[in-house]
């Protein structure tokens, strides 16, 4: 269960779903907002009455739809709003919930040669390839281990 898990919150298969379920079941639905509140609306703004879809203007012989694509940007920004608020964001909180991200930093100390750092427990430095000395064992720890 647990690689099933790993491989459903893998960021492609979760992206993969995103894009392919949300997206076609909201489609119907952004654009039926869109063209029942959000068009009136900006029609509203900006004088125009009826199906904001409609309009276009004419240069030459040639229309040039502007309210097709007006409808087609907000339809973006609602899809793209609503896929960020109810699908990213709970993805994103339960990946770290269950995988937190731990930033742990390995004790390093300093190679004599090179002065470059290296893992405290590293036998050759990783720069210049000098054998490095021995770490003396602590006090505290062979105590520890001993009880």
């Amino acid at each position: 269960m647990k690689g099933f898990r790993s491989f459903i919150l893998r960021g492609n298969v979760v992206d993969l779903a995103v894009g392919i379920v949300i997206g076609a079941a909201f489609t119907a639905v952004v654009n039926g907002f869109v063209g029942a509140f959000l068009t009136p609306l900006v029609g509203l703004a900006t004088g125009a009455t009826g199906d904001m879809s409609r309009k276009h203007f004419t240069l030459g012989a040639t229309q040039f739809p502007y309210g097709a694509f007006i409808n087609a940007a907000i339809s973006f920004l609602l899809l793209a709003a609503a896929l960020y608020f109810l699908v990213v964001l709970p993805i994103n909180k339960l990946h770290e919930r269950l995988a937190p991200h731990q930033d742990v930093q390995a004790p390093k100390r300093d190679c004599p040669e090179c002065l470059s750092p290296v893992p405290a427990h590293a036998r050759r430095c990783a720069s210049c390839t000098v054998p490095l000395p021995e770490i003396p064992v602590q006090a505290e720890t062979t105590t520890q281990r001993a009880g």
